[in-house]
């Protein structure tokens, strides 16, 4: 038994029973996000698609979900004394509005580059923004740092029980509201949302396959399901910029390790095609991150012909000029 699986072992990982607690928490507070289909999206998959619209989750994204349980979670004296984050922008703007709600001060270490729409929103709810640069600085090292001289609690932006728990009520909506899914298909960076929805499929769709999709530019994930490890890479350029992660988390590994059916990659080409169907066709405006799964199913880089599949678009947050010259780029 190598040292990485012995430390598996030891951590406290969240089951199905936390994902309904979860649940409870967030019952009248994250928003029960609708579903869309399309008959042109079946036409072209040979499928029938079921759009699982975190995109309009309060936050823009489905990290509210994992931020407002993680924050719930904590004892009356972690909540006074505050927590420390960090984020491309969805978890941050998520921690952020979560921490406001619940009266708990927050601090987001984000990349120098991330999206401005994404660091104004994460201002806007109340938070502090601290900048490093995610080529040359380690956002873990600092949030660690941060969090340790402040006393705060770490909230990482996947790599925690009561983050994937969160995430996981989104995929759990989902199986509630349509019933015989045979393939579900999730973004993948860290592997917060996926691993809870591995987590929520155990209990509500134990027949269900599963499929991660990352951005080609960044496939970590894949490299460490084929060694049985956690594989490190070095930051990926890709416009899918929340699933830009070097590795997979402690947590969220084991849980996708032992019940993924597979992980697979899309181009940024593919990415853009992908969110002008959704413009186009549904009227949805999705951020690159977000259109993970959906590209994966026109390609067919998940093959989903004749079945029932449930895809997470993940998020919305873009600003509306990079989204208006992504979508404009001429298409082969």
């Amino acid at each position: 038994m190598n040292v990485q699986t012995e430390r598996h072992m030891q951590l406290s990982l969240p089951t199905p029973e936390d994902v309904a607690v979860a649940v409870a928490r967030l019952n009248g507070v994250a928003h029960h996000s609708p579903i869309m289909t399309s008959t042109t999206l079946d036409a072209m998959t040979g499928a029938r698609l079921y759009l699982k619209c975190e995109n309009l989750q309060r936050g823009g994204a489905f990290k509210f979900r994992g931020a407002y349980n993680a924050i719930a979670a904590l004892s009356p004296a972690q909540r006074t004394k505050g927590v420390v984050a960090f984020s491309s922008g969805n978890h941050a703007q998520a921690m952020a509005l979560a921490g406001r709600l619940q009266g708990v001060s927050v601090s987001v270490v984000m990349p120098h580059d991330a999206p401005a729409v994404k660091v104004a929103a994460t201002r806007g709810y109340g938070a502090e923004v601290i900048f490093y640069d995610r080529y040359k600085e380690d956002r873990e090292a600092i949030g660690r740092d941060l969090a340790e001289k402040q006393g705060r609690a770490l909230i990482p932006s996947y790599d925690h029980p009561d983050v994937i728990a969160g995430q996981g009520t989104a995929a759990h909506e989902l199986f509630q509201d349509i019933e015989d899914i045979d393939v579900l298909i999730s973004p993948l960076g860290g592997g917060g949302l996926l691993a809870g929805s591995i987590l929520a499929a155990e209990r509500a769709a134990p027949n269900c396959l599963l499929y991660g999709v990352e951005p080609e530019a960044g496939d970590d994930g894949r490299q460490s399901l084929k060694r049985g490890e956690i594989v490190h890479i070095s930051p990926p350029v890709s416009i899918a910029d929340g699933a830009v992660v070097t590795h997979l988390g402690h947590h969220t590994f084991p849980i996708i390790q032992r019940k993924i059916t597979g992980i697979v990659t899309v181009s940024d080409t593919q990415l853009v095609a992908a969110m002008s169907m959704l413009a186009e066709r549904l009227k949805i405006i999705a951020e690159p991150t977000g259109c993970l799964g959906l590209a994966a199913a026109l390609t067919g880089a998940v093959d989903v012909k004749g079945k029932r599949v449930g895809v997470l678009i993940s998020g919305g947050n873009i600003d509306l000029s990079r989204f208006g010259r992504l979508v404009s780029t001429p298409r082969n």
